[in-house]
């Protein structure tokens, strides 16, 4: 039995088949550029680290790669959509779809199901490949490129408030009360915040409370004198280890699940976590939205028929695909600084464009 909501099996895989095809050619082409020219910016900061070599860059591109294909993604199913339909329109085919009594919606069905099939994959390639690239090059980076950390947990370059005073460390590795710091500061300010005294040492382990620095060193700034401390030394007894937890909560480079546990912990500790849930929330609703981009580009393709106007429909497809982004965005921005609550400000761009979309096409179906 034929479901209503889409044309015949032929007319389905067909347009199916011309728009997924269309999605993986601008994907391609918007990422390749876009490839080359964030490698030609960070090459000489690549290069400049000793040892680096082209093997890097590979590894550089590797690692990049995928964000770019995440966050272009829905952007080529917006100018796909209208690449499709724009073409659809120059062959009279929508014209005759239509006069065999297809509405607007069963002519952008085919459309809806690879946009659907699109998201999906978008929302298990984030979970799968971004994550872990994005956490992997961030600690890249933290290191100036120098030998990537092992991607076991470990954090890179961790600055803590301890009061007036500041705790720093190279490296931090394990959970709770077994973190273990390397290659630690302690930062000793006086009230009007210039630093006064530095204590160093080559690791630190959780005192309860405090850090127990391993054979350290202290500077004084004003004598400029350096002096090694006998056995171990407590300091920063402010700072606790769910702080480390807070500090270093990336959701771009963390999958759900692991995001949700991390967000358990700010909670369990106190604190809130309002910008946090608004990036838990938009791993959802963030793929959606190449399921909104045919119902936001589909004005290039309806109404065009009476006013041949294709290349003034086609531009406004593309601004209102684009006002979405603009807006998700600016939305996000505003949950992050509490200005809306988390969920609203990650689902409420998706609806508002879901219904202003669907407002534009029954009007120019009129």
């Amino acid at each position: 039995m034929q479901f209503e909501f889409f044309p015949s099996r032929t007319m389905t895989f067909y347009i199916a088949k011309m728009f997924a095809v269309r999605i993986v050619a601008v994907l391609l082409m918007l990422v390749l550029v876009l490839q080359m020219l964030d490698l030609l910016s960070e090459s000489g900061s690549i290069l400049a680290a000793p040892g680096n070599g082209q093997a890097q860059l590979l590894t550089y591109v590797s690692l990049r790669f995928p964000q770019l294909v995440s966050r272009f993604l829905p952007y080529s199913v917006l100018l796909a959509t209208i690449i499709t339909l724009m073409t659809l329109n120059q062959n009279s085919e929508v014209i005759a779809m239509k006069a065999s009594g297809l509405s607007a919606h069963q002519v952008l069905a085919p459309l809806f199901l690879v946009a659907a099939v699109t998201s999906l994959v978008t929302f298990a390639f984030n979970e799968r490949v971004v994550a872990r690239s994005t956490a992997t090059l961030k600690a890249w980076e933290a290191a100036d490129y120098g030998p990537i950390p092992v991607d076991s947990g470990v954090k890179t370059n961790v600055w803590l408030q301890d009061g007036q005073n500041i705790l720093f460390a190279r490296s931090v590795t394990g959970e709770g009360a077994a973190i273990r710091m390397s290659d630690v500061s302690w930062y000793r300010r006086d009230p009007t915040g210039m630093v006064t005294e530095i204590v160093t040492a080559p690791s630190a382990s959780y005192a309860k409370p405090g850090w127990r620095f391993d054979r350290p060193t202290a500077f004084d700034v004003q004598s400029a004198r350096q002096t090694d401390l006998p056995g171990p030394q407590v300091y920063a007894q402010g700072v606790e280890p769910v702080q480390v937890v807070i500090k270093n909560v990336d959701a771009d480079g963390e999958s759900v699940t692991h995001l949700s546990r991390s967000i358990e912990a700010i909670r369990a500790a106190g604190f809130r976590t309002g910008e946090i849930d608004g990036k838990w929330w938009h791993k959802f609703s963030g793929p959606l939205s190449a399921l909104l981009m045919p119902l936001l580009g589909a004005t290039a393709a309806f109404g065009l028929a009476r006013s041949g106007h294709l290349f003034i429909r086609a531009i406004g497809g593309m601004a209102l695909g684009f006002a979405y982004f603009v807006v998700d965005n600016a939305a996000l921005a505003m949950g992050n600084f509490g200005g809306y609550p988390p969920l609203l400000a990650a689902w409420a761009p998706f609806f508002l464009f879901l219904l202003i979309g669907e407002t534009v096409l029954v009007r120019t179906e009129e």
